[in-house]
């Protein structure tokens, strides 16, 4: 069985070693380390990795961001997690400009590097939509209109709250992708403290609605799948 190939983008050494040790513990295959966003791009010029770990901010003048971004319009298909010591509403647009697939934060903690890693491999690598599509299927007749930026079931627009509106509009602007509970509270709330909040928002969501169109990622976070 072929491994899972993990490039990392990280300009402290001691932080990309102790990642590069773990995931190899992991049975990952490392296929190297970059220190700057220069360095990423031409090393994953002609085949992207499986994932690449990336740090937003590197050291000279291209950010992990944009990086990303460069990145992702070479291979659509490219899953990237952003690794960061900084989570604010700028660190969050970022992600969401370079879609990434997910979002660590520094210190590192083991088994949330590998849970999500090992998420975001089960998770389905997709080029980006046209910018045509204005209607994106989910589930059970429910569509969300890109241009309206509304829910709606069979054509009918669903009223919801500020807040719901703003859930729903992150989860789809990453959608098939897992937003974690930091990412969603520090977008809705302005800040990462707790998550009951975030369950309950979701509760009345589905109590509203009458459908489970929100998943959750086993406690990672929360992801709206687009159907097929």
């Amino acid at each position: 069985m072929k491994k899972a190939t993990i490039f990392i983008v990280e300009d402290d050494l001691i932080s990309a070693q102790y990642l590069w040790e773990i995931l190899e513990e992991e049975g990952f295959d490392v296929l190297g380390r970059a220190d700057n966003g220069p360095e990423a791009l031409e090393r994953l010029d002609e085949t992207c990795a499986d994932i690449v770990l990336m740090d937003i901010i590197l050291k000279g003048p291209m950010s992990g961001s944009e990086a990303a971004i460069r990145l992702r319009q070479k291979h659509p298909r490219c899953r990237i997690i952003f690794l960061t010591a900084y989570a604010d509403e700028e660190m969050i647009e970022y992600a969401l400009d370079a879609r990434a697939i997910a979002y660590l934060m520094k210190p590192y903690r083991e088994k949330e590097i590998i849970a999500t890693i090992r998420m975001a491999l089960k998770q389905r690598r997709e080029p980006r939509e046209t910018p045509s599509m204005t209607h994106l299927p989910l589930k059970a007749g429910f569509t969300w209109n890109t241009e309206t930026n509304m829910l709606e079931h069979d054509g009918t627009p669903i009223p919801l709250s500020d807040k719901k509106q703003q859930l729903f509009t992150l989860l789809v602007h990453r959608r098939n992708s897992i937003v974690s509970n930091e990412q969603i509270s520090l977008h809705i709330w302005g800040d990462d403290t707790g998550t009951s909040r975030l369950r309950s928002l979701i509760s009345r969501i589905k109590e509203q609605i009458g459908a489970d169109l929100i998943t959750n990622a086993n406690g990672l976070g929360y992801m709206i799948s687009t159907e097929r």
